[in-house]
């Protein structure tokens, strides 16, 4: 079993629905959704190209998936995740857009934002008690003769190569895409997605997402508002 802390937005946000129609999978539910018909892209290609995406549900990664420290309980997760998604401050992103990163289409910043890059950093460092240490396979299925030397150092001290300034939030669309396929598959999604892609986004929440057991989809543990505690302090 593995957790991970991700951004999503709430259930009945209208980008968490149209990413679940595109996905076609509901983390919220963990049902499956009927497949949209997108206008230059067959089901099976979409179906395939959405394939990874799918079984990690629409998300930004904060910390990456981690199986529980031997001491832990999902419980002791839960109780320090409420505590934290209480105790931050929500981060207003002005305009998101959509981007090609190393071959994946992901919606990101149109802007960096410092007030994320502390929140994600936070995160790491907060909940990096209730991870087991890597295995040696952890370790080779991150790739690591591909990574930087901070990224290497990030995946051993941290589980994950892409934290601290290495840091980029993006929400996952698809696969990688040949290049030849890409005009085609970014007018897909900027039909199908609209102008949902170039709204702004609250980072006002956190979810704790579940895989319960290996190679299973990710569901939604928990999804808590962020700034509650700051608002009892001031009521």
């Amino acid at each position: 079993m593995r957790y991970a802390i991700y951004f999503t937005p709430p259930h009945d946000d209208p980008l968490t629905r149209a990413a679940a129609r595109w996905l076609a999978r509901d983390p919220f539910t963990g049902t499956s959704v009927p497949a949209p018909s997108v206008p230059g892209l067959s089901a099976e290609e979409l179906a395939y190209h959405t394939a990874s995406a799918r079984r990690y549900g629409f998300h930004a990664t904060l910390k990456a998936p981690f199986a529980l420290a031997p001491a832990k309980t999902e419980a002791s997760l839960l109780a320090a995740f409420d505590t934290f998604a209480a105790s931050v401050d929500p981060v207003y992103l002005p305009a998101m857009k959509l981007r090609r990163i190393s071959g994946f289409f992901a919606l990101t910043p149109a802007e960096r934002s410092p007030a994320l890059d502390r929140l994600a950093s936070d995160i790491v460092v907060a909940f990096d008690r209730f991870r087991a240490p890597m295995t040696d396979a952890d370790i080779a299925r991150r790739n690591p003769e591909s990574l930087r030397p901070a990224e290497l150092k990030h995946l051993h001290q941290w589980g994950y190569p892409y934290v601290f300034e290495s840091f980029f939030f993006h929400m996952t669309l698809s696969g990688r895409i040949a290049e030849a396929d890409t005009p085609r598959f970014t007018q897909a999604v900027e039909a199908f997605f609209g102008p949902l892609l170039g709204e702004p986004l609250d980072i006002a929440s956190l979810a704790l997402f579940v895989e319960r057991e290996p190679g299973a989809p990710f569901t939604v543990l928990a999804h808590r508002p962020l700034g509650q505690m700051q608002q009892r302090k001031s009521a």
